[in-house]
């Protein structure tokens, strides 16, 4: 396993677009935390290499106390091997970052921040149901600086009601804060989310693909202008920042996922956990893994793989194809890629199949076209 992924499920209130498993109510969080370390030693020999990453995600990680956080990584240094110079990230909300909670997270092993602010804009953060507001996001970004070198933000585009003027604006702010690591995802509109409801019911204009590509051609534009690397379709580095979660993530590599409705992958088995905090408790309390399994065919990775490559600056290598896949997967993948190849949506560079700058809003459309269906 290369990484370890812990899913902290637990938020002070629910944004209106999320569809990511949480609670509300933090009554079973101490029960929860001894229930992570527990998943942790049950599983751990299904970590054979070091680990290189460990990622808190959520849910709302922040709202973790620095007690809780030391349990865990006192269970993750007694029973796996962490490389000395492992990447270690928590997400947080800007509401949680006051100046102590910052200098208590910078006494911690924590050396990554990403913050997820989604927008600058009172507007939009209230829109999106935020529970921070645009003051708390500046001050905790000028805070964090002052401890943590390696830090990240999340922006959303494609808001209803968001100019392309006002998405500039978004990006110019982060930029002159100078934050080496970006995340920028379009807003999506899930099932059973608020944001569903209220687009359903006129509350809310509805989300206009249109836009969120205008936004997406910006994005691409003012990052590159000041100096980031747009190594994954929603990921913005500046040299030396790439986010060794995300690259492994989107290179296939393993990693343990640990918590309620955390997903891990081994290679060729995915498997996830139950999605229910209570179901999780109990079932890890008994020494059982609350768990779903599925073995990946052959056609199931390679489709993963040219999903996962084609987002990527890296792309998908063809030496890969026909060494992990066999030689006709490599054809039907060039076959398929030809008229994308024809338009300029992909090129071929360093024995990489890769998407363009102007195939890049396109990328998973163009992937599917590559995928085996039957």
């Amino acid at each position: 396993m290369s990484g370890i992924y812990l899913h902290i499920p637990f938020c002070k209130q629910a944004c209106h677009y999320c569809d990511f498993h949480f609670s509300t109510s933090i009554k079973k969080k101490g029960a929860m935390v001894d229930a992570l370390c527990e998943e942790l030693i049950l599983r751990k020999k299904e970590v054979t290499e070091i680990v290189q990453t460990i990622y808190f995600g959520g849910g709302t990680p922040s709202l973790l106390t620095l007690e809780e956080l030391e349990q865990i990584f006192e269970t993750i240094s007694k029973h796996f091997i962490i490389a000395t110079d492992a990447e270690i990230t928590l997400e947080a909300n800007p509401d949680d970052l006051t100046k102590d909670r910052i200098e208590t997270l910078a006494k911690s092993k924590i050396n990554r921040l990403s913050i997820g602010v989604q927008s600058f804009f009172e507007s939009d953060l209230t829109l999106m149901n935020r529970a921070h507001n645009e003051k708390e996001a500046f001050l905790c970004i000028e805070e964090a600086k002052k401890h943590f070198n390696n830090i990240s933000i999340d922006l959303i585009y494609g808001i209803p009601g968001m100019t392309n003027e006002r998405w500039k604006q978004n990006l110019d702010t982060a930029i002159s804060l100078d934050i080496p690591h970006l995340s920028c995802y379009a807003l999506t509109v899930e099932p059973r989310t608020a944001l569903k409801k209220f687009i359903e019911k006129g509350i809310v204009p509805p989300v206009e693909d249109a836009v969120a590509e205008t936004h997406y051609k910006t994005l691409l534009k003012e990052t590159e202008t000041a100096g980031f690397e747009n190594y994954e379709f929603s990921n913005f580095g500046k040299p030396g920042y790439y986010s060794r979660n995300n690259t492994a993530y989107w290179q296939g590599k393993p990693y343990l996922g640990i918590g309620p409705s955390a997903h891990g992958f081994d290679g060729k088995i995915r498997s996830w956990n139950v999605a229910n905090n209570t179901k999780y408790i109990q079932a890890i309390t008994a020494g059982e893994l609350p768990q779903e399994q599925e073995t990946l065919s052959v056609k199931d990775r390679y489709n993963e793989y040219i999903m996962t490559g084609l987002r990527t600056k890296w792309g998908v290598s063809l030496e890969k194809l026909e060494n992990s896949f066999g030689k006709k997967y490599k054809i039907y993948a060039l076959e398929q890629a030809t008229q994308h190849l024809q338009k300029d949506l992909l090129f071929i560079e360093e024995d990489s199949l890769k998407v363009s700058k102007k195939g890049k809003f396109l990328s998973d459309g163009i992937a599917s076209d590559l995928f085996l269906t039957d």
